[in-house]
């Protein structure tokens, strides 16, 4: 069935990105935002780790520059990652108080 108007496949198109401009708004995907930044601060982590003991063999000024640079970067990220945690809905405030007194 075709739409008057439309051409094969260019309101699927139209329709994605409107969902992801729908994500990026404030309070809407909140938990997979704060997976994509502790992912970040992971590798953050992981190339802090990798820089500290890089210098402590090595003592190549750099790798000290790179080790506090990444151990920055985790905070940052540690911050996003709570405000978006902080920014999810309560699960609890979801389930009605009526259905917990019969769940007993």
């Amino acid at each position: 069935m075709a739409i008057p108007g439309a051409r094969e496949g260019r309101l699927r198109t139209t329709e994605r990105f409107q969902t992801v401009s729908e994500m990026l708004n404030s309070g809407e995907c909140e938990p997979a935002k704060a997976a994509v930044h502790a992912l970040l601060m992971a590798t953050a982590a992981l190339c802090a780790a990798y820089n500290t003991a890089a210098w402590i063999k090595r003592r190549q000024n750099h790798l000290a520059i790179n080790a506090v640079i990444y151990s920055a970067a985790i905070w940052w990220e540690s911050c996003h990652v709570v405000h978006h945690i902080r920014a999810c809905p309560d699960a609890a405030s979801t389930v009605p108080s009526n259905k917990l007194k019969n769940a007993a």
